[in-house]
């Protein structure tokens, strides 16, 4: 998945981006306080598996 499109979902999804770190942004969802690292490689794609699981983290 392109991470533009991830980006999408995750603020489709109502998160916010916290902050950005060198190689790493910092998404929190306001509604639960959940926050994860999501990985900004440049144009490498996000692996559908590391998608999955930074959503879970984030909606539980």
């Amino acid at each position: 998945m392109k991470h533009s499109e991830f980006i999408r979902q995750l603020r489709k999804a109502g998160c916010l981006l916290k902050r950005h770190g060198a190689s790493h942004d910092i998404w929190v969802n306001p509604k639960t306080g959940a926050q994860v690292a999501v990985p900004r490689h440049g144009s490498k794609e996000i692996k559908s598996l590391t998608a999955k699981r930074i959503l879970e983290d984030l909606l539980k």
